[in-house]
């Protein structure tokens, strides 16, 4: 009798383990599937990370830090001047860039050694941008650009050092990809909506 009640212990114990190791593989099953439900939409739809890589906005942004872009706010709202946006580079899309937006569709942008002036699309009033947050001047002379409908003419913080809109155009709107959201790293910069600028509109 002692015998027949030790068996049926001993097989009341693996049936109990294999249910407790199916069990936990059942629970892990169910959290990989919500965290593709979850993650996988906000990865791909809502936010991103991006590495900075280059020195085209020194000061503002250094080589190497780590940001998060926002992707979800231009669904709602358009691009406003002083963003710093990341987007795909129209010469080569699989390529991407961070600069700042100084011309919107239909204005015109004049540059000149000593500062950025923007004419509006509609009436003649024109604003100064503010280039505080330059530090490498150099707007590379005298120029003048029309941006065209659904075009932002965009430019890096370090001016000398930046591949932008004076040199190979506008950026088609399609092409933005979000504007700076989250530093992350390093931890001493951490901060939300780095680089941002309140420009005049």
């Amino acid at each position: 009798m002692q015998s027949t009640c030790a068996i049926g212990l001993a097989v009341y114990n693996v049936r109990m383990q294999e249910e407790t190791r199916d069990s936990f593989f059942t629970e892990l099953l169910k959290f990989g599937i919500i965290a593709l439900v979850v993650v996988v939409p906000i990865r791909l739809f809502v936010a991103q990370p991006f590495i900075v890589s280059g020195a085209s906005m020194v000061p503002t942004f250094q080589n190497g830090q780590y940001l998060i872009v926002d992707e979800l706010s231009y669904h709602f709202e358009a691009p406003k001047r002083g963003d710093v946006i990341i987007f795909r580079y129209p010469k080569d899309p699989s390529q991407f860039f961070i600069k700042r937006i100084i011309g919107l569709p239909g204005e015109t942008v004049h540059i000149t050694d000593t500062g950025i002036t923007v004419t509006h699309a509609v009436g003649t009033s024109t604003v100064t941008v503010d280039e505080s947050y330059v530090i490498n001047h150099g707007n590379g002379g005298d120029q003048t650009y029309v941006v065209p409908a659904d075009n932002y003419f965009v430019m890096g913080d370090n001016r000398p050092e930046s591949s932008d809109s004076r040199i190979w155009g506008f950026l088609p709107q399609g092409n933005i990809v979000g504007r700076t959201f989250l530093r992350l790293l390093p931890v001493q910069s951490i901060g939300l909506f780095p680089g941002a600028a309140v420009e005049p509109q």
